[in-house]
């Protein structure tokens, strides 16, 4: 495999999955804790309710992009805003996220891979190549 193909797999490999938990992220929150739940959640960390609502937005339709390879770095940077800002949120609460009101490990973790994902674009293999789309990724 040549070194370009090995990348473009890699790249695919990764904003597929972090498209897949992105995706799964924000679906929990619509079905599981339903949108007022997330609401309400957000607004007892002191956050506007609204900002409950356009999270849940963002993961669902961010991870369906990803998952297409659209836009890419766009929603991989205000990821990376995002879980930096999660990984602050549960920092009280310790390292692992199997702790008690969970750690900050795993967001920190998925804001790496945003940040990972951030710099490598779409990669080649995207629905957008299918259909000679050229978004600002330009890869």
């Amino acid at each position: 495999m040549k070194k370009n193909s090995s990348v473009d797999l890699a790249t695919l490999i990764i904003r597929i999955a972090f498209g897949v938990m992105y995706l799964a992220h924000g679906l929990t929150k619509l079905l599981v804790f339903t949108p007022s739940g997330t609401a309400a959640y957000f607004t007892s960390l002191g956050f506007p309710a609204l900002l409950g609502y356009l999270v849940i937005a963002f993961e669902i339709g961010g991870g369906i992009l990803l998952l297409a390879g659209f836009f890419t770095r766009l929603i991989a940077l205000l990821a990376v805003i995002e879980m930096i800002t999660i990984s602050q949120i549960h920092s009280v609460n310790g390292w692992t996220f199997s702790n008690p009101g969970g750690g900050w490990e795993y967001p920190a973790f998925m804001a790496f891979i945003a940040l990972a994902l951030m710099f490598l674009g779409s990669g080649k293999l995207k629905l957008n190549r299918l259909f000679h789309h050229n978004d600002f990724n330009n890869n």
